[in-house]
């Protein structure tokens, strides 16, 4: 059985409903969420019976150079559902976001790849270190600023 997309509108009006504001846009399958409200909004999609996200699929992040994206798959299992949410962080230097180990466990190897490959450390994460390259590499690989 396939599962239902929750469209990115339906899901920015379920997080604005519980966190106003927090939602900055949306489109046809995406939410976009401050980044500050990224654990907050995890926890509530998972907690939250309408919603049980389970299971996190998958979080990465794409280069767009004027900024990057952090993104959040899931699936709810008893709802039968999928969703995804978006962070947009800006600049290049010192990029942070909150992690959602707390939420997820499995987003332990998926940050710390991150901010291997991408540079974008995550707060709270109990082991944020390299995870594919050795300690000492300079510089983080899957930007497009890399040399």
């Amino acid at each position: 059985m396939a599962l239902r997309a929750v469209s990115g509108e339906d899901l920015a009006a379920a997080v604005n409903q519980e966190f106003p504001g927090a939602v900055v846009d949306f489109d046809e399958v995406s939410a976009w969420v401050r980044p500050t409200r990224i654990n907050a909004v995890a926890g509530f999609l998972k907690d939250s019976p309408d919603h049980d996200f389970q299971f996190l699929n998958s979080v990465s992040a794409v280069d767009y150079v004027e900024y990057f994206d952090l993104v959040y798959h899931l699936t709810s299992l008893k709802q039968q559902s999928s969703a995804v949410f978006k962070a947009r962080i800006f600049g290049r230097d010192n990029l942070r976001a909150p992690s959602v180990y707390s939420v997820w466990r499995g987003a332990d190897f998926q940050e710390r790849e991150i901010w291997d490959l991408m540079g974008i450390h995550f707060e709270g994460h109990p082991n944020m270190k390299r995870i594919m390259l050795w300690e000492g590499f300079e510089g983080h690989p899957l930007r497009k600023d890399f040399l």
